[in-house]
């Protein structure tokens, strides 16, 4: 990416030493790339096995599905590095990469989508839709923009965010289930529900799903704004 986070940064330090093994290797992007996403295909899927299997409290499978979903979005990250530093770069191997990034966001939100379905948490899965449609316009729009030769990639709900979010609040929703189970929090002398331990998953999901539409207008807002000053 040409522009790094901090946290990229930092990320990418600890990543080097793996990647430069990976080029020793003979390791290409390409299959790092498939890798990542047959890793969210395993999170979709245990994700699917915990909406079947696993009662609506036991949050087990959430917190596999989060920590498989991190560790793809590592490999995600390390496909465009290690173009970089083993000299591999590809006209060709940025579109595979970025057609796998879809199908690798798609199907895990599949998998989310499916779990939440089938616990009944039907607004948290409509949430979830919604930030599946925000990730495709944020990815859509830049891909859109650069092919009016805009450089366009403002907004903070980029997908390494989105992966992160996701894939931590979902991690850390099983740690608390492992350690403290099921916590419900209700109004007093009220079915109303305040906080229950799912929605260490779900309100971050709900953070992607509002954030990342807000980015892709934000993507909008600045094309229109550098093709104004094209045009003047």
């Amino acid at each position: 990416m040409a522009n790094e986070s901090k946290a990229q940064k930092i990320i990418y330090t600890i990543l080097n030493p793996l990647i430069q093994i990976f080029i020793k290797l003979g390791v290409t992007p390409n299959m790092v790339t498939t890798f990542g996403l047959i890793l969210n295909i395993v999170a979709a899927v245990i994700f699917i096995v915990g909406a079947e299997i696993a009662e609506r409290d036991e949050l087990e499978y959430v917190g596999w599905g989060g920590f498989t979903i991190l560790i793809a979005g590592l490999f995600d990250m390390m496909d465009g590095r290690l173009a970089r530093l083993g000299n591999m770069s590809s006209t060709f191997g940025a579109l595979y990469d970025s057609v796998l990034d879809r199908y690798s966001e798609l199907v895990m939100f599949l998998g989310i989508c499916y779990y939440l379905i089938s616990h009944d948490y039907f607004l948290s899965s409509l949430f979830g839709f919604i930030a599946l449609v925000g990730s495709m316009m944020v990815s859509y729009t830049r891909a859109r923009a650069e092919g009016l030769g805009i450089e366009c990639s403002v907004g903070m709900m980029q997908r390494p965010a989105r992966v992160v979010t996701i894939g931590a609040g979902a991690m850390f929703c099983g740690i608390a289930y492992s350690f403290f189970g099921n916590v419900s929090i209700h109004l007093e002398d009220s079915p109303i529900t305040l906080f229950e331990t799912i929605s260490i998953f779900t309100l971050p999901l709900t953070v992607v799903a509002i954030f990342s539409n807000i980015t892709a207008i934000q993507r909008l807002n600045h094309c229109k704004v550098e093709l104004n000053n094209k045009n003047d």
